[in-house]
């Protein structure tokens, strides 16, 4: 007698089976898994999801297995297994992938879709109305809307509160405008806007475009541009990534640019992606490999042009803490820390851990807040034992999270973006 037999991966996206092959078990990803060391379980560790995942393609499990969705959803998705893995282990691809089969496998409540289309399809994509969105929130926030929610003693009342404590005192949200090279020219980029940055970092975009203009590098302004899909493919929603991400290609292919530079590691990360995600669409694959090419980072395109203005002198004990998809997902540690040692005046100090996750991790903080709340009081611990009156990262996602945490522990340690840590060094001349 036989039982029933388990539902396989829906579709195309499934996890690949030579990625998942490439994994010979080693452990070596094991102590770098921020869920594995809260919560000590194997099939919370990157070795047991991947486990997890063969067994769907065995037909020992099925795509739409609640202990799947379980371990995957625990998952940050912050590739700190990959740095690790001897045997270069894809990681990121094959959890997204898993994500993907777990969407279109299981049914989602009323409430769950009503909220994925909230976020994914109407706030994300249109930065004006994102923008609203922050301004408001941020003023329901002053105006103590978290300690009535949290009064109320709903789930999803306190998953709100949660989400205002998140929020930054202000939002910027003004465009980005074009910026002339300064001196002789070194190179034209273009600059993605983004719907977090653009909304409520305007004002870090435009430190941006100030720093590469004062060493040599005219930006120019790209419209049609749009959010970058990183967090549509981090939750599983595959075709919303493609499709922003075909016309975030279109757009920037008609800058005739040297490079498409991004300041938020997460974008970055997800933008030079873009062929894989791409990879079965025979019009656009091609295009799109050849436009995540483009994509740099903005510390790695400055860490590697070389500054030709120095910076004024600034004063602080500083420490530089690694955004997850900067330093795993990019594979880019020099270039950050010789931009930070670059500024004058510094006393710069090591961070333990620098390269462990803060618990932001796109939408976790959101969607698993406890497990974020254990990974992000370890970060918090690290930079307070560190001495340093200012933490410097390069993430909207790692600001907000990492400022929330010291204020929510009492710390009154600044965490600021190292462009705007420049771009206020070069202001002190």
């Amino acid at each position: 007698m036989t039982g029933p037999i388990p539902m396989p991966y829906p579709n195309a996206d499934a996890p690949a089976q030579d990625l998942i092959a490439a994994c010979v078990h080693c452990g070596f990803c094991l102590p770098t898994c921020p869920t594995f060391a809260v919560l000590g379980v194997e099939m919370d560790s990157p070795r047991g999801r991947i486990h997890l995942m063969k067994t769907v393609w065995d037909h020992r499990l099925g795509a739409d297995s609640p202990g799947l969705e379980d371990h995957i959803s625990k998952c940050l998705d912050c590739r700190a297994c990959e740095t690790a893995c001897p045997s270069g282990v894809e990681y990121g691809k094959l959890v997204e992938g898993a994500r993907s089969q777990i969407v279109t496998a299981r049914p989602r409540s009323p409430l769950e879709r009503l909220v994925r289309v909230g976020a994914f399809d109407w706030l994300l994509p249109h930065r004006r109305i994102l923008g609203a969105f922050a301004v408001f929130s941020i003023a329901a926030k002053r105006l103590g809307m978290g300690t009535l929610l949290r009064a109320t003693r709903l789930g999803l009342a306190r998953r709100m509160a949660d989400l205002l404590d998140l929020l930054p005192d202000r939002a910027t949200s003004d465009p980005l405008v074009a910026a002339p090279a300064k001196g002789q020219r070194r190179g034209r980029v273009a600059m993605l806007e983004g719907c977090v940055m653009g909304s409520v970092f305007g004002a870090t975009n435009a430190a941006t475009a100030r720093v590469l203009a004062r060493n040599g590098v005219e930006v120019v302004a790209t419209g049609g541009q749009t959010c970058c899909g990183a967090l549509h493919a981090h939750a599983g929603e595959r075709e919303r990534a493609r499709e922003l991400a075909r016309r975030n290609i279109a757009a920037f292919e008609r800058s005739a640019v040297d490079a498409v530079i991004v300041n938020a590691a997460g974008c970055g990360a997800a933008m030079k992606e873009y062929g894989w995600l791409l990879k079965d669409d025979p019009e656009w694959s091609a295009r799109a490999s050849v436009f995540a090419a483009r994509v740099r980072d903005a510390t790695e395109y400055l860490g590697d042009l070389g500054l030709t203005e120095q910076p004024g002198t600034l004063r602080g004990r500083v420490t530089w803490d690694d955004p997850c998809h900067l330093l795993h997902g990019q594979k880019i540690r020099a270039q950050p820390r010789a931009l930070l040692a670059a500024i004058p005046g510094l006393d710069i100090v090591p961070l333990e851990e620098a390269d462990w996750c803060c618990g932001s991790a796109g939408t976790y903080n959101v969607t698993q807040p406890d497990l974020a709340r254990s990974i992000l009081e370890r970060k918090v611990a690290n930079i307070v034992r560190s001495g340093a009156d200012t933490v410097v990262t390069a993430n909207p996602g790692c600001l907000m999270q990492i400022q929330s945490g010291l204020r929510h522990s009492g710390s009154n340690v600044r965490v600021v973006h190292l462009l705007d840590l420049l771009d206020e060094a070069y202001r002190a001349h």
